[in-house]
């Protein structure tokens, strides 16, 4: 794969009905990707004034531009939102991927990690996970598995490792915009 390829991400919950469906997202091709994230086999993603469709069937265009970074059997994915004040990363602690064809899907599992630009993490959405924790039933497998996703993602986000890098975050988006312009 030479070329960034178009993607449909869906985002699920635990007892199977859609969350969100971002319904452009282009892969960034492995020969552009940095060895670190090669190493790990990581799905990139560049997202753009794409279409948003929620659950309920109300659609929007996202405002900022995003790089998505998918680890496999990994219990979450990490979304690097560019904005004016620099880099704001939003963890979605969720389900491994799970690609066919050309859409990528997973489990949302509320909880969400934050890294600001200013460096300040917040956890968000506890109340969330715990209300669904208990309509949804979660086995203890998976309430282990979320717990352990929620602890790599912090150990990424503190020790800014590998998707926590700026600079490759811009690199990723200016290569699909070099792309998208024919190349120029």
């Amino acid at each position: 794969m030479d070329n960034f390829a178009p993607y449909v991400i869906k985002s699920f919950k635990h007892d199977g009905h859609l969350h969100r469906m971002w319904l452009t997202n282009w892969r960034v091709p492995p020969h552009i990707l940095h060895l670190d994230h090669l190493q790990q086999e990581m799905m990139v993603f560049i997202n753009s004034q794409t279409k948003i469709q929620e659950a309920d069937g109300k659609e929007w265009v996202s405002r900022i531009p995003g790089v998505s970074f998918f680890i496999p059997k990994q219990w979450f994915n990490i979304v690097a939102l560019i904005e004016d004040t620099g880099v704001r990363y939003y963890c979605n602690v969720a389900s491994p991927m799970y690609i066919t064809q050309q859409v990528l899907t997973y489990i949302d599992y509320d909880l969400d990690v934050i890294r600001m630009p200013d460096r300040s993490v917040h956890i968000v959405d506890q109340d969330e996970y715990e209300r669904h924790k208990l309509n949804y039933h979660y086995s203890t497998l998976v309430e282990t598995k979320v717990q352990d996703g929620l602890a790599a993602v912090l150990e990424l986000v503190n020790t800014d490792k590998p998707p926590f890098q700026d600079d490759l975050v811009m690199h990723y988006y200016e290569q699909w915009e070099k792309y998208r312009n024919g190349g120029a």
